[in-house]
């Protein structure tokens, strides 16, 4: 009895070793499958807003868009495991076979009319938000600025400066604005708007 007892007792650890082991692993790379997935929803909802402004900026300078495919649209559910998925396949399969004679149901219209969603007012396209910005501006500011306080004053937008320049220079293209250089620094104002010149703070040496 304790000659077979004993082999059984260090099988039975072996397994239940591997088995923990194999659990660590299976949650590790859990996280870091659920990590990816953030991380490339993040990038996915970026690229779609630079999409959205490009082509609002496309549109803005009259240039013809491109024949394409609709952009998709995002998804955000995670497949469930295969043995998740064919167990919920055999249970629907299950429940269609009892499922009883469906009712029609009456809906009123009264009920539908008050179901539907509000309208949203349209959403400001990022060349006016730029252009009303440098009309309010007195002096001028960098990309980078711009880009802060639209931030600031829109948190519900991403903003970013790589997209706010390539809409400056768009309206510079259409003398709505001036772009000047100080230095290595590139800043941008409103055609009315006299662009400081950096002449006057240069000390002149004597030859």
């Amino acid at each position: 009895m304790s000659a077979t007892t004993t082999p059984t007792t260090e099988l039975t650890s072996q397994y239940s070793a591997q088995v923990t082991g194999d659990l660590e692993r299976n949650l590790k790379e859990q996280q870091r499958l659920n990590s990816e997935i953030e991380a490339l929803q993040e990038q996915l909802t970026a690229v779609r807003h630079d999409h959205t402004v490009l082509v609002s900026l496309q549109q803005a300078l009259g240039v013809p868009a491109a024949p394409g495919a609709p952009a998709a649209k995002p998804t955000t559910a995670v497949p469930a495991p295969r043995k998740k998925a064919a167990a919920a396949s055999t249970a629907a399969r299950q429940a269609k076979n009892t499922k009883p004679a469906p009712t029609k149901k009456r809906t009123s219209k009264k009920t539908t009319a008050a179901a539907a969603p509000a309208p949203q007012p349209p959403t400001p396209k990022l060349v006016d938000l730029v252009r009303e910005h440098l009309t309010r501006q007195d002096g001028p500011h960098s990309a980078a600025e711009i880009t802060t306080a639209l931030g600031q004053q829109h948190p519900e937008r991403t903003v970013k400066t790589t997209v706010v320049r390539t809409t400056l220079e768009g309206l510079v293209a259409k003398s709505q604005a001036q772009r000047t250089k100080q230095g290595t620094s590139v800043y941008y104002t409103t055609p009315d708007t006299t662009p400081p010149t950096t002449d006057a703070h240069t000390p002149h040496h004597p030859a």
